[in-house]
């Protein structure tokens, strides 16, 4: 490594690790135990790194991040903390440290960590490998009390030994905060291993994983959709466990209550699984995130050189009156779709309202269950559209919006159920062959011809 690092903590056995092990590696090293004297550096135009502790004598690390980057955009932060709590990996992912690692940390990783924020300097922009995302990754971000209580509880349970079950609908970022457990937990440098059903296809599977995981954390994906043997071999799996036990984590979108009344899934399995139970909020539960959220994805966008975006402020309040049944995934898909397509740097509420009358809700309210009546669903939907405008009017089209939502869907399943043999399909709809074609090209239908049974 080469480059001058800048070392604040109260510790003087952190401050002393830090500076012979940064010495060795080829650093220069300006060691204080005061954040007073840290900023005085960073002002002056030393270090190409800051490594920091939170809680220092003279005042908050964190709250000195808004200052350093106001003075150093590109001097990358790296925030160290004994407050081992989601809440503080939180607050410095949002006040845009470069890094964040709880004490105790580990020396040959942190030490990575810093040679990747001198190797920033060069760019003076994040490279790909500092980037650690998944691609599926959701921002876990939130100021709201529901947010803040699920911290507050994954801060509590973070080191302890018992299985959690975190459920909560599609697209909320279950397996985020099972990834964030296992980062912020005593064992965060041993193997984090994803478990489905393949894995467990064989009586072999549970003896493999368990190879893999040695010791780590073992997260059991959608336990919910898991077949009853593959259940048993779960079972078997905590009953058979050694020395090095993992830690076991599992993630659903399933009731798995009314699941165990239908004999879908093993009630002793449920209750080995579900030692801590945690429940993540949906979108709707959490409206007062919506601009947090569509900050952080318009962020990641100007980062990939997308371009710079802000969301107006009425156009915010479609996005906040929206129901989201995708959750925060389909609140990230829209963003990108809104910073895509945007023609001014300022997104208008015009905008907002195209991209949201074309999203899926009415799917949910279609289904229903198999409950109530179609014209029911239709007239919540169409309420509910309504409502989102406030005491505006919709953009003009509404007839025809609301027609094509119901005309896809219909046209599409009585094709899928007739072969895509379009003779058939008219006869099923009751209309003319002609206008069947028409409504195909008309509305982007696509046709697919294949062989089945009605």
């Amino acid at each position: 490594m080469d480059g001058t690092v800048l070392v604040a903590d109260d510790d003087r056995t952190i401050r002393t690790v830090l500076t012979q092990a940064l010495t060795r590696a080829g650093c220069k090293v300006h060691a204080t135990s005061s954040l007073t004297t840290l900023m005085r550096w960073v002002e002056e135009g030393r270090g190409d790194a800051v490594v920091s502790d939170v809680m220092m004598p003279d005042g908050n690390g964190l709250e000195m991040l808004p200052r350093i980057h106001e003075l150093r955009p590109t001097l990358p932060v790296i925030i160290i903390s004994a407050q081992n709590t989601i809440m503080t990996a939180i607050q410095a992912k949002e006040a845009e440290a470069f890094d964040y690692l709880p004490k105790p940390f580990d020396l040959p990783d942190l030490m990575q960590r810093v040679s990747r924020a001198l190797k920033r300097r060069v760019s003076n922009r994040p490279s790909k490998e500092e980037h650690v995302a998944a691609p599926e990754e959701l921002p876990l971000i939130g100021k709201t009390p529901a947010m803040q209580n699920l911290y507050r509880t994954v801060a509590n349970i973070v080191n302890h030994d018992l299985p959690v079950l975190i459920h909560g609908e599609s697209g909320t970022g279950k397996s985020l905060i099972a990834k964030t457990i296992h980062d912020l937990s005593d064992r965060r440098t041993l193997p984090f291993v994803t478990v489905n059903l393949e894995d467990l296809e064989t009586i072999e599977g549970p003896a493999k994983v368990l190879a893999r995981v040695k010791g780590g954390t073992l997260l059991l994906d959608e336990i919910g959709d898991l077949s009853l043997e593959a259940q048993g071999r779960v079972v078997r799996m905590f009953d058979g466990i050694g020395e090095y036990s993992p830690r076991f984590l599992a993630i659903t979108q399933s009731d798995l209550g009314a699941a165990m009344e239908q004999g879908s899934f093993r009630e002793d399995l449920y209750y080995r699984v579900s030692g801590i139970s945690l429940s993540v909020p949906s979108l709707r539960e959490r409206v007062d995130d919506i601009p947090l959220l569509v900050k952080s994805f318009m962020a990641q966008r100007e980062a990939d050189g997308r371009g710079s975006f802000k969301i107006s402020e009425d156009a915010m309040t479609l996005l906040r009156r929206y129901s989201w049944p995708g959750n925060v995934r389909q609140l990230e898909n829209v963003a990108v779709r809104l910073s895509t397509t945007a023609r001014e740097p300022v997104i208008s509420r015009a905008e907002v309202d195209t991209i949201l009358s074309n999203q899926p809700a009415v799917k949910q309210l279609l289904d229903g269950g198999g409950q109530g009546k179609l014209s029911d669903s239709v007239g919540n939907h169409i309420q509910r559209y309504c409502d989102l405008h406030g005491g505006d009017l919709p953009p003009p089209g509404l007839y025809q919006r609301i027609l094509a939502e119901i005309e896809v869907p219909l046209i599409e399943i009585s094709l899928d159920a007739t072969s895509g043999n379009q003779a058939k399909c008219a006869d099923l709809l009751g209309i003319n062959r002609n206008t069947l074609r028409k409504k195909i090209s008309e509305l982007g239908i696509e046709v697919t011809r294949r062989r089945k049974l009605m």
